[in-house]
């Protein structure tokens, strides 16, 4: 355990149905609350113990939707029920980051607060927590601080912080702007400079200085988190949760607060190099987790445990069996098989990124009970 162990609050927007790992993500059921880590952990569940050692369970907060909190309440047995706060509908990340904030607010006014994603793969976690730990030593200088993650190549599915000079003490640097998206030759240019770094989502503060600078840049969403807060421990809570929430911006942290504040300064990042992974699609799925020797991947066992793919001459597949039905392969390459009870997806791997338009098309139809 490290000597910092409660040392940091932990909020874990679950949120988000993971149209790319369709049909195994579903928006009853979506990717964070799924086995994909190649263990029996869940994304959500290999995101609170790879931050034990700054977050005891009592630290950690999980804001999720009205569908979820059942199955995020079973998943994490050791986190108390009060810290699994539920937003009424979604209402993009700054509203659920604000709320978590808010309500550490009112127990601890100058608290550090960490926010981590909670469907992604880390791969040395002791890593990461020495970065978190970094990131914890600029927050305390009052800094907005973002987990960056150095490039391995040009990827343009990520956005980018563009790092200026170092700030005060260690590795800190200073945020000049967060970059968009980019097209692939900007993208090629980022990663040669050197000054660039992918964009994780991930964030530490301390929450008194977050909330500041929510009400600078957003006032109308800082007056309605400000409502819900007060009224969190009281008979009320409820009633004006159901009221605000409405009320509030859709619009994420980035866009709301952190773009603002690092126009003006308040915004660090230290780089971070723990192999890090958003799991954005089955091929990306493929890579990350353990092939056999001709590069085929099997994500999973069935529920039923048994004996549940067969694969013969087959190279560089991604299987998901997930039906109880057996699922065999012969003689083909590079594809991606998905088998769930009510929907069976096939594609090739150099497609995956694809598979969110079959979401749409099914919601354009009226399909929803697919999605």
């Amino acid at each position: 355990m490290s000597e910092n162990q409660g040392a940091l609050y932990a909020v874990i927007p679950a949120g988000g149905s993971g149209t790319r790992l369709w049909p195994l993500s579903r928006a009853g059921h979506p990717k964070f609350l799924h086995p994909l880590t190649g263990t029996d952990a869940s994304l959500l569940q290999a995101t609170v113990e790879r931050l034990a050692p700054l977050a005891a369970p009592d630290k950690v907060l999980v804001v999720t939707g009205v569908a979820h909190a059942a199955e995020v309440s079973r998943q994490l047995v050791a986190v108390p029920v009060e810290n699994i706060i539920v937003e009424p509908s979604p209402r993009d990340s700054c509203a659920a980051i604000a709320l978590a904030a808010a309500v550490i607010a009112r127990r601890e006014p100058e608290a550090l607060m960490g926010s981590f994603a909670a469907d992604h793969l880390i791969a040395d976690g002791p890593r990461f927590i020495e970065v978190i730990e970094q990131a914890m030593a600029g927050a305390r200088q009052g800094l907005l601080m973002t987990l960056g993650i150095t490039p391995t190549r040009p990827e343009t599915g990520y956005g980018y912080v563009q790092c200026g000079g170092p700030v005060g003490e260690g590795s800190v640097l200073a945020v000049e702007e967060f970059k968009e998206k980019p097209s692939y030759d900007v993208a090629e240019s980022y990663v040669k400079s050197g000054n660039y770094l992918w964009n994780a989502g991930m964030f530490v503060w301390r929450v008194d200085v977050f909330l500041a600078e929510l009400a600078r840049q957003q006032p109308q969403l800082h007056a309605g988190i400000a409502r819900i807060a007060q009224a969190w421990d009281s008979p009320s809570r409820e009633e004006v949760l159901g009221e605000a929430w409405q009320t509030l911006p859709r619009i994420s942290v980035d866009y709301a607060v952190m773009e603002g504040a690092a126009a003006v300064g308040r915004v660090g990042t230290v780089p971070g190099d723990f192999g890090w992974n958003d799991v954005g699609d089955f091929h990306t799925l493929g890579e990350v987790l353990a092939a056999d020797s001709a590069g085929n991947v099997v994500v999973g066992q069935d529920p039923s445990g048994k004996q549940s793919v067969l694969l013969r001459e087959t190279e560089n597949l991604v299987v998901v069996p997930n039906s109880g039905r057996l699922v065999a392969a012969l003689g083909v390459r590079d594809l991606i098989i998905v088998d769930t009870p009510d929907a069976v997806l096939v594609c090739p791997r150099d497609r995956a990124q694809e598979v969110k338009s079959l979401v749409d098309d099914l919601r354009n139809k009226g399909e929803l009970h697919y999605i």
